[in-house]
């Protein structure tokens, strides 16, 4: 099931466990996901992770067997096994499959006003 999480954020985060890849230049980590917003993404943090904090990153997160949603973002914090990236930009063909995400499991009326808060 998942849960909601606002805290002091900007965008509702909406737990999610998804297999996610984690991929920077050659590298490529097999990751769960733990959260999702419309503004970033916590994932676990593989025992192996060598990569570069300061490069960015592309995360593909399986929704299904058949799509997937791609994710371009930068390592924000590693705390406690978890890393969180910040989301720098949502393309046209990621931006309905995170929205479907995120409807399925919040308030439509939040997501609304976020999306919108999401184009200023």
């Amino acid at each position: 099931m998942a849960e909601l999480h606002s805290e002091r954020r900007r965008f509702t985060r909406v737990e999610l466990a998804l297999p996610v890849e984690v991929h920077q230049g050659g590298s490529v980590w097999h990751q769960s996901l733990i959260d999702i917003s419309l503004s970033g993404v916590a994932t676990d943090q593989p025992q192996d992770w060598d990569a570069q904090y300061n490069e960015p990153f592309t995360l593909i997160i399986k929704l299904d067997e058949d799509s997937s949603l791609e994710l371009h973002a930068y390592l924000q914090h590693v705390n406690a096994g978890r890393l969180g990236f910040s989301v720098e930009h949502v393309d046209r063909e990621n931006i309905e499959p995170l929205r479907a995400v995120l409807e399925a499991h919040m308030d439509l009326a939040t997501l609304q006003e976020e999306l919108t808060l999401l184009g200023d």
